[in-house]
């Protein structure tokens, strides 16, 4: 009787060892392919994050805040570009609330509508570049300006286009 027991616990743990070796091996191979998968995911989104760094290096060239020239050049004049940026680009949606036509904007606007500034990129010391639209019509601006020796900002539009539906 006691060596029935014992074969008997023999073939019960044996089928447990059998059972967990078999588990053991799918959860090892899952992981394994889990692991595989992730790895070209991290590729694929490493080479993506390579291709925007690119891409911004690229796009800060034509920006006022990355551009040391421009910022010397202000620094020569003695006026601060952090607090100056957000000047000028207040300065230019403000005309966005005068009465009448825009005075930078020149396309009437459709439909008793206001053409007004949308978004506002100062490329360097002496440009801007600007969207607007009425919401039917859009375009684009480029604009020269000046900081007079009082602290007045001066524009005036070199090139306008408005995009065709």
């Amino acid at each position: 009787m006691k060596n029935k027991i014992f074969m008997y616990l023999f073939i019960f743990v044996s089928l447990i060892v059998v059972f967990q070796y078999v588990n053991s091996k799918k959860i090892l191979e899952d992981s394994s392919k889990r692991i595989e998968v992730l790895r070209e995911q991290n590729s694929a989104y490493q080479d993506s994050l390579d291709f925007q760094k690119e891409e911004l290096s690229d796009l800060s060239l034509f920006d006022l805040r990355y551009s040391q020239d421009a910022q010397d050049y202000f620094y020569n004049k003695n006026l601060e570009s952090d607090t100056l940026i957000p000047f000028i680009q207040n300065e230019l949606y403000k005309l966005n609330e005068t009465e009448g036509e825009h005075p930078l904007i020149p396309f009437a606007a459709s439909e008793g509508k206001k053409m007004q500034f949308n978004t506002i990129k100062m490329l360097n010391h002496r440009w801007i570049i600007a969207d607007f639209s009425d919401g039917q019509f859009w375009g684009e601006l480029l604009i020269k300006y000046f900081v007079t020796s009082d602290k007045q900002v001066e524009f005036e539009v070199l090139d306008y286009l408005l995009y065709t539906k």
